[in-house]
């Protein structure tokens, strides 16, 4: 399926995703080298594989409590 726009076909996905009874997430994108803007994002079913990156990153350690 080809959209005027990303936002469409987004839109389109999530739409779907609602009708069928499941949510999504976007994965990651691709970006043309001699522009920088962006040629591809893939949008997936939310269990789908891992996220490339952990969504928080925290550099603090967990305080354990006092008795």
């Amino acid at each position: 399926m080809k959209f005027d726009t990303l936002q469409q076909g987004i839109s389109f996905y999530e739409n779907y995703a609602r009708v069928f009874g499941f949510d999504t997430r976007l994965y990651s994108i691709k970006k043309r080298k001699s522009d920088g803007k962006i040629s591809l994002k893939y949008c997936v079913c939310n269990k789908e594989g891992f996220r490339e990156t952990p969504r928080l990153q925290s550099n603090c350690k967990k305080k354990k409590p006092n008795n």
